[in-house]
Formats: structure tokens, sequence, C-alpha cells
């Protein structure tokens, strides 16, 4: 964080006493009009919510209006980012964009204010998942995209030792370094996207080396891209660590979702305001209450560079109040886009489903899935774990179809296993998509 001013020292205290005051629970009415009213005033410095556009000035603020206001679609955002920036790009403190990975990159300044606000709540929020002697290793990618830079900045927000080491940048780190790294430093929490921690597992057991740099670690904290539990059990096994979904948000909106001490996401309320769309139109989260299903609608409270209103994300939630650690925050499951799937003779998949099977029945270290452009074909690609044997294969075979059948009301036109699969699997956070990424488009054999 770039606290060198007395202004921003002062917006750090300002952050750190809201947030605490207000970590684990869903603040009060007067709370939300409060900040709902501040970012409806910076919106409206932006040609999206102010004056001049086709959609007309917002106005004044009050809750009536703001319950009124359309929903901003995600995918206004994305197709005229900077309609919706408060600065332009030359004016950011930071310059991010999106991977580009579902279209165009989404231009993303931010200024101090956005980074300060975002780091204390996230970093807030995982305190009581980090102890005071920490040693961070952070496998993320520390261009262009922000999530490097949040980790490490929560680190220095809490004083844990870290250092940025990601194996997918060339020039610098290769896997050889890390290793060597990871022997010095004896990292005990891995900040890591699922992919690139799928890689450096291969590749430490087929050196023989997986026990002795695991020892030290205590944690895998996953982000970057969707994980589903087969996955963290399976990664948790092999490291014999705690595996984390760490965080949910996007680029564009920041962190929405933090993970607890008991391995569950939770929303962050202080930061965020959030509403949930359902079949009977888009409501406060807070007033579903229990287990409730819907899109996920966000304002973010502390967004200075992109204020957004009642932006839907598109991301089909499951939200819960029920925890072991005792948080009133709303729990969440995050299902997805709909847009991310894909149908295969009328079956819908989607990366948790059939990660479900691959995680849960084999032991596979990745997978690709081929498919055709009509959606009749589907052949499933297993990586083969180190050290397992083919005569085992067969029968994983005939368990993948059986529980596909039983999970996903599909049987593959094949299920092989491959020595190794390309690279852009495993790159993690850099190939979020899992289109462009676990899916290959292939000609079926007529």
């Amino acid at each position: 964080m770039i606290l060198h001013t007395d202004k921003r020292q002062a917006l750090l205290r300002e952050a750190q006493a809201e947030i605490r005051e207000n970590q684990g629970r869903i603040p009060g009415q007067d709370f939300y009009t409060r900040k709902i009213s501040a970012a409806w005033q910076r919106a409206r410095g932006t040609r999206a919510y102010g004056p001049g556009e086709d959609r007309g000035d917002i106005g004044d603020f009050s809750l009536e209006r703001f319950r009124d206001l359309p929903v901003t679609p995600r995918e206004s955002l994305k197709a005229q980012p900077l309609r919706y920036a408060a600065v332009s790009p030359t004016e950011a403190s930071k310059y991010y964009e999106t991977t580009g990975t579902t279209g165009r990159p989404t231009p993303t300044p931010r200024l101090a204010e956005d980074t300060i606000w975002n780091t204390v709540s996230v970093a807030e929020a995982w305190r009581p998942l980090l102890g005071a002697d920490e040693r961070v290793v952070i496998l993320l990618p520390s261009d262009v995209v922000p999530v490097a830079d949040l980790v490490s900045g929560v680190c220095e927000y809490l004083d844990l030792a870290h250092i940025r080491a990601y194996p997918f940048a060339t020039g610098i780190t290769g896997w050889d370094r890390l290793e060597s790294m990871w022997r010095t430093f004896r990292p005990t929490t891995v900040f890591v996207a699922p992919g690139v921690a799928l890689q450096f597992t291969r590749l430490l057991a087929q050196r023989g080396q997986l026990d002795e740099l695991s020892s030290s670690v205590d944690r895998l904290m996953l982000l970057g891209e969707v994980n589903t539990p087969p996955f963290r059990t399976r990664l948790g096994r092999w490291w014999n660590a705690d595996a984390h979904d760490a965080s949910y948000g996007s680029t564009e909106t920041g962190t929405l979702a933090a993970a607890c001490a008991h391995g569950r996401q939770h929303l962050l309320p202080a930061a965020t305001y959030f509403e949930l769309a359902t079949p009977e139109g888009v409501v406060p989260l807070h007033e579903r209450g229990g287990h409730d299903q819907g899109r996920l609608v966000v304002t973010p409270l502390n967004a200075h560079a992109r204020p957004l209103l009642r932006l839907d994300t598109g991301d089909e939630v499951t939200v819960a109040t029920d925890c072991p650690c005792g948080s009133a925050a709303p729990r969440i499951t995050v299902h997805g886009r709909a847009s991310d799937g894909l149908r295969v003779r009328g079956t819908p998949l989607s990366v948790r489903a059939v990660e479900e099977v691959v995680y849960g029945v084999t032991d596979a270290t990745g997978y690709l899935l081929e498919v055709d452009s009509e959606g009749t074909y589907a052949r499933l690609l297993l990586e083969r774990g180190v050290g397992t044997g083919r005569d085992r294969e067969p029968e994983e075979c005939r368990r993948v179809q059986d529980r596909s059948e039983e999970l996903l009301g599909l049987r593959w036109d094949g299920v092989v296993f491959v020595n190794s699969l390309p690279a852009n699997t495993k790159s993690g956070a850099s190939q979020k998509s899992w289109k462009r990424s676990n899916i290959r488009e292939v000609e079926a054999a007529r």
C-alpha cells in the first residue's frame, strides 16, 4: 500500500476502525445509508450514471431511488468499462486489466483509496487464519491483474514475512528456483492458483521431494480460479495441509468474500452491499434469511476509481447463515455463471460438476475435455498421477463413467489417461476461463 502521506495514513486508520467494528456481522441500515449515499455521489461523476447520457442523471441519493435503480448488467460494464470510471487510466494510482479470458480485457484503474479499503477488508477477514509467525509464499501473477498485489498488501498490513514467486513468469523464478527458495524460506502458508498447485505438486512428486517440501506447510489458500471441494480435499491430502478457497471477487468489484478458519467463505458486508436476484425480483440479501439461491448483485461501498451501483455479477450463488466459526456474515457458495458451462448431447456440464467426478474418483493431476462444436461428442483426458500404475486405469475409467452417469447424466465417448496435459490447463490465474483452459474443440469421428 502507498502510505507516504498523512491523508492516506488517516484513511488507513479510518478503514481499519470501520472494518473491525463491523467484522463478522451485517451492519445496520444507518451504516448502509451513509455508505451507499457516498458511493452514489461518486457514481454521478461517471458517464454511466451522471448527466449527459441517454440513461440520464441518476439524481440526488435516496434509498427509494437506489432501490428503484435498474441493475447494471455486467455485459454493459464489459462493453464500455471506462463509462463507469470516475478517473481515467492516466489518473490512476494503479492500473490493472482483467485477463480477457471471456472477451476483451477490461481496463481497471484504481486509486489509493480503492487499494487501502480492499486490503484492510480482506486482511481483517483472513486475520484469524494467519498466525503472527507466518511465512507466506505467493504463487500468483504479479503483472496486469491485482491478485498478487492484494495478497502482498495483506501480508504487509498483518506484518507477515512473504515472497512472490510466480513460476510461469518467464525469466526469474522457474521451478528449480522455486524449489531452492522453498528449502530456505520454509513457507507455512501458500497462496496459489489451483492449476499452479497441481503443476508444482506433480513436479515435486516426480522428483521425490513432495514430502520434504510440504512438511513446513500448514495451509494452501487457493484463488484466481474456480476450485471445488473434491479438488481441495485431494490437494490437502497430497500436502498434508488445510486447503481453503481463499476468496471470491473480481478485478472489477474487488474482493466480495473471504475464507474463515473453518474453510467456508463469508461475504464481506462491511465492504459491499449485497442483493440477490431471485424469481421474485432483486432484494437485499440480509432480508432473505436462512438458505437461499439467486444471482448476486453488488454495490461496492468503497470503490472510488470505478463506483458501481447494483452490478449484476451474473454469478449464481447459494447463501446460508450457519457456520461453525460463529460469524454472522452470510456464508456463500459460488456456482459460477451459466455462460461458463457447456452442453453435450443436451446435458449441461459445469466446472464444479466435472471436477466432482475427476477429483472424486481418480488420482489424476489434471484433465481436459475434448468436445465437438455441435455438442454431440465429448472425450475426457486425465493426466496420470505420479507413481500410479497403469494396471489400475481400466478400473478408474469405469468408475469415472459410472460416476459421470450418476452425477452428470452423461457417459463420455472416451476416458483416456495421458502422461501430461497442455501448460494452459495449469498456468493458473492467467487463464481463468474454464472453456479456454480445460476444453478443446475437436472434429468428432464420423
